[in-house]
């Protein structure tokens, strides 16, 4: 925010605190009721009227989601609706966004697409399909809610409409993926999408449904009773077990940003991240992926100023093969599906993290397989050829291990391995990794294979680390964003992409643009009963 002071924000909800969602469970189905606190901004400033909401209300629908998957597994439904009388949503506030910085309001973003890509994700990998019941208006961000799910219900009470009135009223984008998804999910035509787009009073009824902006009307007496049948004849479909226990996702109490298996310290310009490989417990890849996912989370939203990002690991690689071999050997096992699914999505949140991302593979690291995904991620890799640093007579050396879980298992937004993305189209050099499946890569042949950025040897590494970290410092922080960006993702297009990418790129300009920021902008205007004043000219 430009004038409030930003507390520190805390990612660790539990439903029993919740002050915006309630969670009901019914059987195979779960009722998700949006009953937004007014008073309960995450920031001071604005009122939250309407059902809408801000980063907080979203942190709580983010666990609820979380929960739904590993700690009801019988849950093959989830119904989506208002606790209030006729009003869905409203979207993100408009005070929120009007008064936040730049920065805020798109770390906000950037997290309420990936709550709402987690949704979707649990319709497609999980059986547990969303269905929103839109029982009264239902704008912006609140449509951009129902349209993650996979189905929507509007009440046909000659009131309630579906409407993206952000470029009429406020001079800004559906900034939740709706333009991409209302064209690419529902396939909207596309002038119908451009009518759609630009009424500020949406549409309802029989109109709503003809132009697949809703799958189905229920008058008001009997929505209930249909939504719940809806729900139930969605829970059929799936593939859920019945009967099976669910795994409770206890709180994480790190001690500041050290976890058990994930631990960041602190500098002037970055972050040294470790990730510990397995110990003796046998929920590691779970417990790393809760820990890292937070730690990401934490990091992106309360140190923007740290821009460098350096990832190492710890451990012994054959344990954490053989951990992987437990978890990924068991594709029909409900529990492994979730954890595999999971540490997908905290990849991809890696992947989309507006930081630079250096791997350093050191002497004790334990880059192979699942968590050769992390180094896979990072811009660049180095490798250090020679022994460690602090002790020269040891006879320790770094390696990598490819492993089946680097070619297809944790696909990125675009729809690639991370070693596609790399070696993109080259298909002669995919085969010839997977020839190397197992084996211990020497730095030499991890070099030769493309797999790090450059093998350098213990007299010239501290200096060239040195002088990679403090070249990226030296460098603009927007000019990074944006290559990184583009370098990350190569080749197809995907939904998830062009709402990250395109569609990202676009609000962020415009959200800098007078026409929408400015003191005579349409989102600082909005609701003050004065127009917005436009620079016409388009560039």
């Amino acid at each position: 925010m430009t004038a409030t002071v930003v507390p520190a924000v805390s990612f660790a909800r539990h439903p029993a605190a919740y002050r915006h969602w309630k969670l009901r469970i019914d059987g195979v189905v779960a009722w998700l009721e949006l009953d937004v606190d007014e008073d309960g901004g995450i920031v001071p400033g604005y009122e939250l009227k309407l059902n809408s909401y801000d980063l907080g209300v979203d942190i709580e629908l983010h666990d609820a989601v979380q929960r739904l998957r590993f700690e009801h597994p019988g849950v093959r439904s989830v119904v989506l609706t208002s606790g209030k009388d006729n009003v869905f949503c409203a979207g993100a506030n408009i005070r929120m966004l009007a008064g936040s910085s730049h920065a805020w309001k798109v770390n906000f973003c950037k997290f309420t697409n990936e709550t709402r890509n987690a949704m979707e994700d649990a319709t497609e990998h999980s059986g547990q399909t969303y269905l929103a019941a839109v029982n009264g208006s239902c704008a912006g961000g609140g449509y951009e809610l129902a349209l993650a799910c996979d189905r929507i219900i509007l009440i046909d009470d000659n009131s309630s409409t579906v409407a993206l009135p952000e470029v009429p009223l406020l001079g800004v984008l559906p900034g939740t993926g709706g333009l991409t998804r209302v064209v690419d999910k529902r396939r909207v035509r596309k002038d119908r999408a451009d009518v759609f787009a630009t009424r500020s009073d949406g549409i309802r009824g029989r109109t709503a449904v003809e132009w697949r902006l809703v799958d189905e009307l229920a008058p008001r007496r009997d929505f209930t009773e249909v939504v719940r049948q809806r729900a139930l004849e969605l829970a059929e479909r799936s593939s859920r077990p019945l009967g099976a226990e669910g795994v409770e996702l206890t709180p994480l109490e790190p001690d500041g940003y050290t976890y058990e298996y994930v631990r960041a310290e602190l500098g002037t310009d970055t972050v040294d991240i470790t990730v510990h490989g397995p110990r003796e417990k046998a929920d590691w890849l779970l417990t790393m992926t809760r820990e890292l996912d937070d730690l990401i989370l934490r990091l992106r939203t309360n140190e923007p100023e740290l821009g460098t990002w350096v990832i190492r690991t710890e451990g012994d690689t054959e344990a954490v093969l053989a951990h992987e071999k437990l978890v990924l050997g068991k594709p029909d096992d409900w529990l492994c599906n979730e954890i595999v699914h999971f540490y997908k999505r905290t990849l991809k949140r890696l992947d989309v993290t507006s930081r630079s991302l250096i791997a350093l593979i050191e002497p004790g690291s334990c880059f192979a397989g699942v968590l050769l995904e992390l180094a896979l991620a990072c811009d660049r890799q180095y490798i250090l050829d020679g022994p460690p640093i602090e002790d020269m007579d040891s006879p320790l050396r770094a390696s990598i291990r490819l492993s089946e879980a680097n070619f297809g298992r944790f696909p990125m937004g675009n729809g690639l391995s991370r070693l596609e993305s790399r070696f993109y189209l080259e298909t002669d050099h995919l085969d010839w990794l997977r020839k190397e499946v197992g084996h211990a890569l020497t730095p030499a042949e991890a070099d030769e294979l493309g797999l790090v950025t450059d093998a350098l040897d213990d007299i010239d590494w501290e200096d060239e680390i040195r002088i990679v970290l403090e070249g990226r410092a030296a460098l603009s922080p927007d000019s990074l964003t944006g290559m990184e960006a583009n370098h990350r993702f190569v080749g197809p297009e995907t939904t998830e992409t062009k709402i990250f990418g395109r569609l990202t790129a676009w609000q962020n300009w415009i959200f800098n643009r007078p026409n929408a920021a400015g003191e005579d902008g349409a989102l600082r205007r909005y609701g003050t009963g004065r127009k917005a004043v436009f620079d016409r000219k388009r560039v």
